[in-house]
């Protein structure tokens, strides 16, 4: 049996200086701005420290840790857990990185808000503070403003906080920083599914305007513009109408995009002016006369003629005393 000789190999030198630039050769480039797994292995009062394959172990301070305040480390990280990070900041002095998870949060909030407004979505949320201009909330953990003119309610704005809102979007705009809801346009808009135009409802006025009223209906408020008031010219609608007064009114129109209802009492009078002269026959004949317009909005619709009889004022007020209300 033939003997084998074994050479021993000669003795070859591995410095740390080797062992530097060899983990130089293999190590990962890590750049802000990159998505990174990392595993925690140390836990501090102010932060905690990840491995995320680094010389160095990466640092994420407590602030970053989370969209929403964080007290303790402890709140959001455990031991060993091992979770994506965002590169926040290029290596310091000591060649470490800071790594953020709000980041993270905040990207995808944002992506998130803006599939909820593509879709429309109505979503809920607690109002938190309030301003001069509106009121705070936060969606997916971004922090969002309701405009005062887009808050519909009966209390003070103050009265809101801890309230939880039903909110359409306004405005998504990530670059500016902006996310803008409105608390009107989603009441109107659950309102608007058990309304039509051509329906008479009974609202009352909850403010006047030079332009026009407010009328509260079921919560909600509608718009009963001066030219929709009367065929009768109207040098204000003081003159017609008191806060508080209840009324019959007809829907004219639903904007359920921009949140607003239009109204009118014009399209109810049995003759031009019996709305100034004679209210009470002209709420008797609203049902008769709401019939007559929708009648006339579906033959424009269909393309028909418009039948004589739809168009023609009623004329049994000829005999009857339209010298009642002012």
């Amino acid at each position: 049996m033939a003997s084998q000789t074994i050479t021993p190999s000669k003795n070859i030198g591995f410095t740390h200086e080797d062992f530097a630039a060899l983990l130089d050769k293999y190590d990962y480039h890590f750049s802000p701005g990159d998505v990174v797994a990392g595993t925690v292995f140390s836990m501090e009062s102010r932060g905690a420290l990840i491995d995320i394959g680094a010389k160095t172990a990466a640092f994420i301070p407590i602030q970053e840790m989370s969209i929403n305040r964080v007290d303790d480390p402890d709140e959001v990280l455990q031991p060993n857990e091992t979770r994506e990070f965002f590169i926040l900041t290029d290596e310091n002095e000591d060649g470490q990185l800071t790594l953020s998870i709000r980041r993270i949060e905040y990207m995808r909030a944002w992506e998130r808000v803006r599939q909820l407004q593509a879709e429309d979505a109505t979503v809920r949320s607690n109002v938190f503070a309030t301003n001069r201009g509106g009121a705070l909330v936060r969606i997916e953990g971004l922090r969002g403003f309701i405009p005062g003119s887009h808050i519909s309610a009966r209390e003070a704005k103050e009265d809101l906080v801890g309230e939880d809102l039903p909110l359409k979007f306004l405005e998504v705009d990530e670059e500016r920083n902006r996310l803008v809801l409105s608390h009107r346009r989603a009441l109107v808009e659950r309102k608007m599914n058990g309304l039509e135009v051509g329906q008479v409802v009974i609202g009352s006025v909850r403010g006047i305007k030079p332009y026009g009223a407010f009328i509260d209906i079921g919560g909600v408020s509608g718009l009963l513009h001066i030219s929709e008031i009367s065929h009768d010219h109207i040098d204000t609608p003081h003159s017609v109408f008191n806060v508080n007064d209840e009324l019959k009114v007809m829907i004219i129109d639903l904007d359920a995009e921009r949140g607003r209802i239009s109204l009118s009492t014009k399209q109810l009078e049995p003759e031009p002016g019996a709305m100034l002269k004679n209210r009470d026959l002209v709420y008797e004949k609203a049902e008769e006369m709401a019939e007559k317009y929708r009648q006339k909005l579906l033959a424009e619709a269909e393309g028909r003629p418009i039948e004589e009889e739809v168009l023609d004022i009623p004329s049994a007020f000829e005999d009857e005393d339209l010298g009642g209300e002012n």
